[in-house]
């Protein structure tokens, strides 16, 4: 696999350049307003490498889990029951998964292909609906490493967070029973999923406006205070399926999220407070939806910090994907045409940079 982690990136360079060369954009309406975005037929070529990655990827990371316990769920449609009997949680998830077994057999590269196409055919419909440069989009998501980290890893939680991805069209409408219906859905997959649920109306509203302020403090005063909010928290997990958090990450000694990861994820938020008065001026709904979710990202992220990665790290997923919706509107609106030309490559070396060290010290991929 190891050419491929840098063949993925050579892809969005080959595409960067297709979309010079082609006329890859055509006009929507997106709330209410007439906007250039790429044709699905082409964001759908764009991520076909991605998901045949994930197709191939073996056993790496916690995919060999998954794959042990693909194999143990039945291979005909009337021993699901039973088998459901046995699961104790995420039922949704396993329930799709059986299904899949009973359709395909033990074909897990099959398996993991409906698996990666739910979830990125989810995910970049929306960046193609919403972000105003798809193909940057795509690219952060992948120099971050969020695909390793979940769509080779943490795929049940993944499926959970593109899910309630989706329903920013029901957030930015303020359709909060199917906003809410919608989360519900997702919890079966993963019950982490259920944070969600107050925050859609957290985030409402104009970009850093009082309730993200005060977030902000909130997140002061649990870091100030980690030890008691540790005890309160293992008191709130102790009749979920996560009673076991807290003392797990307290012996494993679990460090917290590397600072390095939190101010990477920081940087669209830092910008966006920055240029609030851009933001401010342009009023765009998704954009101060996107600013709002990126603030709760690095909140939860900063609380990782001293917390726990493993567990607390894991929360910010389900708002952090905005990031990648945000950074380039601001890269584009923020600076003048010449310097935003420095500030993407500034960016994507800044962002290559990471990658590299990401893969190759951190989990010696490359």
């Amino acid at each position: 696999m190891d050419k491929y982690y840098i063949l993925i990136l050579g892809w969005v360079a080959v595409m960067g350049i297709l979309s010079i060369m082609i006329s890859m954009k055509r006009v929507e309406m997106v709330c209410g307003k007439e906007e250039y975005r790429w044709k699905p037929v082409w964001a759908v070529v764009t991520v076909v490498p991605l998901i045949w990655m994930c197709s191939l990827r073996g056993g790496i990371m916690d995919t060999g889990a998954y794959l042990e316990g693909f194999k143990d769920m039945p291979g005909a449609f009337s021993g699901i029951a039973s088998y459901m009997g046995t699961v104790k949680k995420d039922k949704g998830f396993y329930f799709i998964s059986a299904v899949i077994k009973c359709i395909v057999g033990n074909n897990s590269v099959v398996y993991l292909f409906i698996i990666a196409v739910l979830q990125a055919g989810m995910l970049f419909y929306v960046y193609r609906k919403y972000s105003s440069r798809y193909l940057v989009s795509f690219f952060l998501f992948l120099a971050s490493t969020d695909y390793i980290s979940w769509m080779f890893n943490g795929m049940r939680q993944f499926l959970a967070v593109t899910i309630t991805f989706i329903g920013i069209k029901f957030i930015l409408d303020k359709k909060y029973v199917k906003a809410i219906i919608l989360i519900l859905i997702a919890s079966l997959m993963h019950q982490s999923a259920l944070l969600m649920i107050p925050f859609i109306f957290i985030v409402q509203g104009k970009a850093w406006n009082k309730k993200t302020l005060l977030f902000i403090l909130a997140v002061i005063a649990v870091v100030a205070s980690v030890g008691q909010f540790t005890n309160v928290l293992d008191s709130m997990l102790a009749e979920t399926q996560y009673k076991n958090v807290v003392s797990d990450w307290l012996s494993w000694e679990d460090n917290g999220t590397n600072v390095l990861r939190v101010l990477v994820y920081a940087v669209p938020t830092i910008l966006s407070l920055i240029g609030l008065k851009y933001i401010r001026n342009a009023d765009n709904p998704v954009i101060n939806l996107s600013v709002n979710m990126s603030i709760v990202s690095v909140g939860f992220y900063v609380v990782s910090m001293f917390t726990s990665g493993i567990f607390i790290g894991r929360l910010p997923i389900y708002f952090s994907l905005y990031s990648y919706i945000l950074l380039p509107w601001e890269i584009d609106n923020m600076f003048t045409k010449r310097s935003a030309r420095l500030v993407y490559i500034i960016t994507v070396c800044a962002y290559l940079v990471f990658y590299y060290y990401q893969m190759h010290f951190a989990w010696n991929f490359i």
